[in-house]
């Protein structure tokens, strides 16, 4: 049979007594069980017991919470290291604020090291050390529980030592009086002091037994019924001292990289201002040449009867389309070589006069030796037509803009226009919207003109209208948006 192994210090006696211990604690809770023997309750402890498992696995929670967020602190840190590295090795040397640009990134690297660390001291720390005093009063729990076993099982014994006495008594009388008969006198005395002196010791073991298992019981009880509610009270402030402390470093931290992260956006607004400087001056001659073949090409799409204008993107995009030029009427402005000289020489041969005051005069004939009076009279009939075809055209369209101004004043009579309304413009084209503020038009809408309620957001060659129909039917100004002004012909 192998041999137990012994450590230092640890006798043979000693395991024998540890697994007679043993023995007697599973007989005592295997009696306790059966209910065949009581056992010691204490409901105060046994509430602080509960208390103290539940905060065991509140703590471990919580620790293995913060380990995962610094984790996660540590591996944010690495990934803005590596993508403001990727940014130094882009960012050139002739850049604005290169050095800046350097300095702000190994501030930020700083500060991520300084938070992690700050974390680690304040609140990991400080966690560890909270936990660290459970495994201690979790074996004394455990100890204490084994102890109350001993003083039950010391207790029982006890009263079973007291309870058969008398019972013991009566079992030695008889053998005591049958050892008379057999044994001389002297030797049946001492047969009955031996008996006597056996019981007496067995009560003493007993009541040593139990005043030592009720002695280390109530040390350790006494110690626990102590320190079980002060770690239970404990909680509230350690784990307001540690997210007050974890609030107030992420604060300061964010505080601190808003401002490293705001400097590095300044920087860099300032090398894209200085880049497109650089731009405008390098192109400024191509800028100027596109403009204006920009302009031509888009008088000639408004002027081509083939199709509609070019449709810009957005007002705010993209500069807006020079409206066509008006209509051109005859006037007495005309260059005067398109007027006919009817004092040229190629001409006179020509004319042909069938009024009363006609004169002949031969083809060879010279100008000085002409009828001027008669030659005036012949001439006279042209300049009467030439002005009763003026008058004729002034009547038109004068008729023509009295017609239209009645008809828009009987319209605006009729129908109650918005306050901000300017003027009317028909749509000559189609224009599908490709924003959610632009208004989608058809050729022949009439749309209602308006100003802008801010003049500032207003972008030239562009409208804000409502088309006269929603108005008409809704009078609601939901449906308003811009649209090109080239698209639309004034009313």
């Amino acid at each position: 049979m192998a041999e137990l192994p012994m450590g230092k210090g640890v006798s043979a006696g000693k395991i024998a007594s540890n697994v007679q211990k043993k023995i007697t604690r599973a007989q005592e809770k295997v009696l306790q069980k059966l209910g065949k023997a009581d056992e010691t309750k204490d409901v105060a402890f046994e509430e602080g017991v509960i208390n103290f498992n539940k905060q065991l696995v509140e703590g471990t929670k919580l620790q293995k919470d913060l380990r995962a967020y610094l984790a996660a602190v540590k591996a944010m840190h690495e990934s803005s290291k590596h993508l403001y590295e990727c940014l130094d090795e882009m960012y050139e040397a002739d850049w604005y604020g290169k050095k800046d640009v350097d300095s702000l990134l190994e501030d930020s690297d700083i500060l991520w090291t300084d938070f992690h660390q700050k974390l680690v001291d304040h609140a990991l720390i400080s966690m560890d050390t909270y936990l660290g005093q459970f495994p201690d009063i979790k074996a004394r729990i455990a100890k204490r529980d084994r102890k109350l076993v001993d003083y039950d099982s010391a207790r029982h014994n006890y009263a079973a030592v007291n309870k058969g006495k008398k019972k013991e008594g009566i079992k030695i009388t008889k053998p005591v009086s049958l050892l008379e008969r057999a044994a001389p006198g002297w030797a049946q005395g001492i047969l009955s002091a031996h008996n006597v002196a056996q019981t007496n010791l067995t009560r003493s073991q007993a009541e040593e037994e139990l005043e030592r298992a009720q002695k280390v019981f109530e040390e350790i009880n006494i110690d626990l019924q102590e320190e079980l509610p002060s770690l239970w009270n404990s909680r509230v402030g350690f784990y307001v001292n540690t997210f007050q402390s974890m609030a107030g470093l992420e604060e300061k931290f964010h505080r601190e990289m808003g401002k490293i992260n705001q400097n590095l956006n300044d920087t860099l607004e300032k090398l894209e201002n200085q880049d497109m400087s650089r731009k405008k001056g390098s192109q400024g001659v191509r800028t100027s040449a596109a403009q204006k073949s920009d302009r031509t090409q888009v008088a000639n799409h408004t002027l081509s009867p083939g199709g509609p204008p070019a449709i810009p993107k957005s007002p705010s995009k993209l500069k807006p389309l020079v409206p066509p030029p008006p209509k051109v009427t005859p006037s007495k402005d005309m260059k005067q070589e398109n007027i006919i000289n009817l004092f040229g020489e190629a001409a006179t041969p020509n004319i042909s006069v069938t009024s009363p005051s006609q004169y002949d005069a031969p083809a060879t004939a010279n100008l000085l030796d002409m009828d001027l009076d008669s030659l005036q009279a012949a001439t006279t009939p042209a300049a009467q037509t030439w002005d009763s075809w003026e008058a004729t055209e002034k009547a038109a369209v004068t008729e023509e803009v009295v017609a239209e101004n009645e008809t828009a004043q009987a319209t605006t009579e009729s129908v109650e226009m918005p306050e901000s309304f300017l003027f009317k413009v028909k749509t000559m084209h189609d224009y599908n919207a490709t924003d959610s503020d632009e208004l989608e038009l058809k050729a022949g809408d009439v749309v209602l003109v308006m100003s802008y309620e801010n003049p500032e957001e207003q972008d030239e060659g562009w409208l804000m209208g409502v088309r006269e129909s929603d108005w008409v039917q809704n009078k609601d100004l939901g449906k308003k948006g811009v649209f090109p002004e080239n698209f639309t012909q004034r009313m």
